[in-house]
């Protein structure tokens, strides 16, 4: 049923109607067939039935712009729009990146060109070890490995405490642009506690240990499939 078309439902659902008003027509000898009740279970299922696979394809497509619209507003927040003229989710490279430091089996990473030359790429990621659970970055980097922009997207940290990791409650995570595995050496990719770079906040540093851990993670993602990347043509 999912794989028709709103039009085919409903030419679908005009067909099975007409046939069950011939066969209703004649409602007192059809009471009298031991099949009535058979029937009328029938109809009433298939009514359903058509109704929700209706109602599944009307509301699909709305969801499905929308997820689309919410991801392309998060990738213009890491991506600045003058490094591209294509569609970023036109092609994504999905690659298998299971133990590769982006806490996902599948990293979908969203390619940036202009004039035909990859610029950047993005890729949602999981950071890890947070204090409430995993974290969801987007995280962005120019052909070189240096950050774009990082932003949490998903997280179920302590408001008030751990949700400092939010562009809208601070600054903290914009201390990330402009880094690199080259401009920045792999003590520095800890927070100040643990003799790092990156500032903890009051009462929480797990939450900016683990954030600060999924950073570098991705980075070192990106190194490792940066030749492919990088020379992507789709």
């Amino acid at each position: 049923m999912a794989t028709l078309s709103r039009e085919s439902l409903l030419e679908l659902a005009d067909a099975q109607w007409k046939r069950l008003r011939r066969q209703f027509e004649d409602l007192e000898a059809l009471r009298r067939r031991l099949d009535y009740q058979a029937y009328l279970l029938a109809a009433c299922a298939l009514l359903a039935s058509l109704l929700l696979g209706i109602g599944d394809l009307t509301t699909r497509g709305a969801i499905d712009r929308r997820q689309a619209e919410d991801l392309r507003a998060t990738l213009e927040q890491v991506l600045p729009r003058q490094l591209y003229d294509n569609d970023l989710l036109a092609h994504p490279r999905r690659i298998p990146s299971a133990g590769e430091g982006t806490g996902l089996d599948q990293t979908e990473v969203y390619i940036a060109k202009k004039n035909g030359v990859v610029t950047a790429v993005a890729f949602k990621m999981l950071a890890l070890g947070g204090y409430a659970g995993p974290l969801t970055l987007m995280l962005a980097l120019d052909a070189q490995g240096t950050i774009l922009g990082v932003r949490v997207i998903a997280h179920t940290e302590t408001p008030g405490l751990g949700d400092k990791v939010e562009v809208g409650k601070s600054d903290w995570i914009l201390k990330f642009t402009g880094r690199s595995l080259a401009n920045t050496p792999a003590r520095g990719w800890r927070v100040k506690k643990d003799g790092g770079d990156f500032d903890q906040f009051a009462g929480a540093t797990i939450t900016p240990r683990a954030v600060v851990n999924g950073v570098a993670g991705g980075l070192r993602f990106f190194e490792r499939h940066r030749e492919e990347l990088i020379a992507a043509t789709d």
